[in-house]
């Protein structure tokens, strides 16, 4: 499996972990039905803590993204791409709003925050 851990993000692992295996959902990359790999396989891939792993698979199937059969391992669920993509989008909306709170504490008006995205848009 293709996950990508930044051991320098403030994120948690098992939240990076999560993140991309429902990226992958979403993207239809990993289907319904589809195994995942071992909680040591993927550890030992990862170069991470086993415990770290089985965390973030738990919340995925707590999240109803997949579904463990014990001794056989843990499977992604028929869970909507549709429902995934607007669970991500509200996500960001979060951020959006945390992030536009914090610039107007500091001052920042509407135009610049605008300018301050516009220009990062831009760049890419």
């Amino acid at each position: 499996m293709n996950i990508i851990i930044n051991t320098s993000s403030m994120v948690p692992i098992y939240e990076q972990i999560m993140d991309d295996i429902k990226s992958q959902i979403a993207s239809g990359k990993l289907k319904s039905g589809e195994a995942l790999p071992s909680v040591r396989a993927l550890s030992a891939e990862l170069k991470i803590s086993a415990l770290t792993v089985k965390k973030a698979y738990d919340k995925l199937e707590a999240e109803g993204y997949t579904s463990t059969v014990h001794g056989k391992g843990s499977y992604v669920t028929g869970v909507n791409a549709e429902m995934i993509a607007d669970q991500q989008r509200r996500e960001i909306e979060n951020e959006f709003e945390r992030t536009i709170n914090k610039a107007k504490q500091y001052g920042i008006t509407s135009e610049e925050i605008t300018e301050m995205i516009n220009l990062i848009l831009e760049d890419e």
